[in-house]
């Protein structure tokens, strides 16, 4: 946001339990425990987090469905099976944490 903010751009972020249960904080406890605990040092984002959402599986949220339809996914392997906590499971699905998708202005998905 530092760089990029001032040119038509923005980051917004979604939390999510489903990467080895890291994000078990209730949605008001979100920016406190980036504030304290992780990252911590103070820190506060510059850009808009959201409450949590589930990204892959039968309750996933429509935008993540959407956003995996329109860009494929980067790598066929999705991890250890045993850490994963959806189902069903598919190749299209967000392997990990901070998985990054680039949407043009236009709401079009551009990239994975």
């Amino acid at each position: 946001m530092d760089e990029f903010g001032g040119q038509n751009f923005s980051v917004i972020g979604f939390p999510c339990n489903q990467f080895g249960h890291q994000s078990p904080e209730e949605n008001s406890e979100v920016l406190n425990v980036l504030k304290y605990v992780r990252p911590g040092g103070g820190f506060v984002p510059k850009f808009p987090v959201y409450g949590r959402v589930k990204v892959n599986g039968l309750h996933e949220h429509p935008l993540f469905t959407y956003l995996k339809m329109a860009c494929p996914y980067v790598n066929p392997i999705l991890g250890n099976p045993r850490r994963l906590s959806w189902s069903p499971v598919k190749v299209s699905d967000i392997r990990w944490n901070f998985e990054k998708f680039i949407v043009r202005v236009d709401g079009t998905p551009y990239k994975r």
